[in-house]
């Protein structure tokens, strides 16, 4: 059983330098990358105006779903409230 115990650790621990051995790597290659790259809206001309036209249009579709999403949630708080005004109403 210690046995068994001793070896998990041992194996876990490999693994644990294993993935600081990597992360190390990971800073190693962004500290080198080119930061003078900016990206394609930055670059302007046709591919700038075409990513800003395409994020203006996802920018509106999830406006758009976002209003629908509020209008059936404002109906649907509403609508019980409806028919409770109805039902007393209806009762008077």
């Amino acid at each position: 059983m210690a046995g068994s115990a001793l070896a998990i650790r041992d194996r876990l621990s490999v693994w644990g330098m294993r993935v600081l051995h990597t992360r190390d790597f990971g800073l190693d290659s962004s500290e080198s990358m080119d930061t003078g790259a900016g990206s394609i809206g930055e670059a302007g001309g046709a591919f700038g105006k075409r990513e800003k036209a395409e994020e203006d249009r996802c920018f509106r579709v999830k406006t758009k779903e976002q209003l629908a999403a509020l209008k059936k949630h404002r109906e649907d708080e509403i609508q019980p409230h409806e028919q409770e005004m109805e039902r007393l109403a209806e009762a008077n």
